[in-house]
Formats: C-alpha cells, structure tokens, sequence
C-alpha cells in the first residue's frame, strides 16, 4: 500500500485480488494459530459460505475485551445478533462473495458487513486463542470506539432510529408536562412552578435538537465524502508469487459473473 489505509481496507484490497475458491483472514500476531484453519474449511464444506472463527476464552485484556463487545453491539443492526456475537479477524469464505461489493468504492469499509451483501449463510467454530507474546495490538481502545461509531454511522440508520426515538419520548414528556400545568391551573392553585423548571425543560428540548441536528450532520459528511469519489485503498506495489495468475476482477455493474477460480492442490 503506499500508505496505511487500516485493516479492513488492506483486507478489501487482498479479497479483489484474490485468485482461489476460498479465501482466509487471520491477524498476523498469530494469536488464532494456522493449524486452525483446518476447523473452519470443514464448517464451510457443510455447505456455508462464511465461517468465523470464535475464541474459545479471548485473551486481549479487559479494556481490550469490553471494546471489542461494544463492536459487536454496533455490528448487531446490520448483520443480526446472533452472527454479530460470533465475529472475528479469524474468517474464511468463499471469493465469490466479493461480487456483492464489487462497485463499493467508499474509504469507511467494514469488511464484515460487506460480506452480509452476499450472503445470509453465516456460521462460526470454536477455536483456539493464544496469549500475544510479541509486540502489542495496534487496536486501541480508543479506535475501536471509534470503528464502532463509524459503523454506526456508515452502514446502518440506528443513531436516526435512536435520535427520532428520543425525540418522541420528550415530545410525550412535554406534553405531560402541559397537561399537569393546565390541571393545576384549572384547580385554581397558582403554585406553577417557575423559572427553574421551564429552563430545564427548555435545555431538554434544546439538547433533543441539537443531538438530532448532529446526527443529520454526520451522514451528510458521509454523503459528502462519497461525492468526492475517495477510493478505499490505493496499490503501490504488487508481489507475486512465480507462476501465479490473477482472476480478473468482474466489471462494475455486476455484468458478468466471476469466472471459475484456479484449484489448487
């Protein structure tokens, strides 16, 4: 790459190159060891088109492992719960998969979403999770928070849901707050509460808005962004193994179907 465009987009740029059936992912700190992948090829003979690989006991350390829950939470309005709980960077599925993303050309990519394009046919195996004995994660807390967010935002209307939520639930609270004013009024007690309580609820309305307007604010960036035409990865560089060929990448449009990928034995 000529520079670093993240991990998912490096794993986009590798799945467009890809030139066999199945293609498979692991972190390169071998915390999910190779021998596993054995595992995962016998779950997806069965007759499914992706399969992750789960850790039996995660071994990240706690503030490493409630991050990586809130990603999960955050994965959980496009993929479905039960697969979100089951994602991992240890994967294998099928290249043909790469045809639903074909034409995505947006710089905020998550792979495991995209995959959700292609196929329903999820399933995930327990696998071994050793301890990181060199180096440690460039993964921080703060960046999957981040990634998080950027899902949210990128490839599902959750925070709208929420923000029209929120504000239906203080619409409901104002007019009962209306209501108790009126009552109390038509009771003849003048004890109305006073300029404490309508400024609070001033600054709730406000807050309300301004939490909807900001929500708003973020798609239209994104929208802007994919406007700009920002390509997701850039290649510097190809290194090939002697004797290997290319399956050329199918045209944009979806016109034509992947040819048959090479065996290999």
């Amino acid at each position: 790459m000529s520079r670093n465009y993240g991990q998912h987009n490096a794993l986009l740029c590798g799945i467009r190159a890809a030139c066999n059936q199945i293609v498979v992912t692991l972190d390169d700190d071998l915390q999910n060891p190779p021998e596993e992948i054995p595992r995962l090829l016998a779950k997806l003979a069965e007759g499914y088109d992706m399969v992750y690989g789960t850790p039996e006991r995660e071994r990240h350390g706690l503030l490493r492992d409630l991050a990586s829950r809130v990603t999960k939470y955050a994965l959980q309005g496009a993929m479905g719960a039960e697969t979100a709980r089951k994602v991992s960077a240890f994967r294998a599925f099928r290249t043909e998969l790469r045809q639903a993303f074909s034409d995505y050309r947006s710089p905020s990519v998550n792979l495991d979403v995209l995959l959700t394009w292609g196929t329903t046919r999820f399933a995930s195996v327990a696998v071994r999770h050793d301890a990181r004995e060199i180096g440690a994660s460039g993964y921080t807390v703060r960046k999957l928070i981040t990634h998080a967010v950027n899902m949210m935002t990128g490839f599902s209307t959750l925070p709208l849901q929420l923000a029209s939520f929120m504000g239906f639930i203080l619409s409901v609270f104002g007019f009962l707050v209306l209501a108790y004013v009126l009552v109390r009024y038509l009771v003849g007690d003048s004890s109305v509460p006073g300029f404490p309580f309508l400024a609070s609820i001033i600054a709730i309305f406000s807050g309300a808005q301004l939490f909807a307007l900001g929500i708003i604010g973020e798609y239209l960036a994104r929208m802007h962004f994919r406007s700009m035409d920002q390509p997701p990865y850039l290649v510097r560089e190809e290194i090939r193994a002697p004797g290997s060929e290319r399956t050329p990448e199918p045209p944009r449009g979806g016109q034509a179907v992947l040819g048959a990928a090479r065996r290999t034995t």
